[in-house]
């Protein structure tokens, strides 16, 4: 069974720096479209930044120059580097990919657990 484990949050101070992690675990024939995602209380979840197989990255304009999403395909793994943290990153980050097993013709979407990020200012 395919899952994706996440690791890195924590407790910062406004101006510092994260990096969560994502790997995904199990069967895994091919992994697209891996992204990051957070959702702060009573706000609605919204996409970060996300990298295609093929490379192609994309971001919210809130973070971009301060995120980065990298992989690292031979580790099933995708990263998110945070940096010049502000209070309103305070959130939890969930990351998430379309995944094909192996042996299966079906792309699934997949959710981490859940990492919580606390920025304090």
């Amino acid at each position: 069974q395919v899952q994706l484990v996440e690791s890195g949050g924590g407790l910062v101070q406004a101006g510092g720096s994260l990096r969560l992690s994502c790997a995904a675990t199990g069967r895994i024939g091919r992994i697209n479209n891996m992204g990051w995602y957070r959702q702060a209380p009573g706000r609605q979840r919204e996409l970060v930044a996300q990298i295609s197989s093929s490379g192609s990255t994309d971001y919210a304009d809130s973070v971009k120059g301060r995120f980065t999403i990298s992989t690292d395909n031979n580790k099933n793994t995708w990263y998110l580097q945070m940096n010049s943290l502000e209070p309103e990153d305070t959130a939890g980050y969930y990351c998430s990919a379309d995944i094909r097993e192996l042996f299966s013709t079906r792309l699934v979407s997949h959710w981490g657990q859940g990492t919580q990020v606390t920025v304090s200012s």
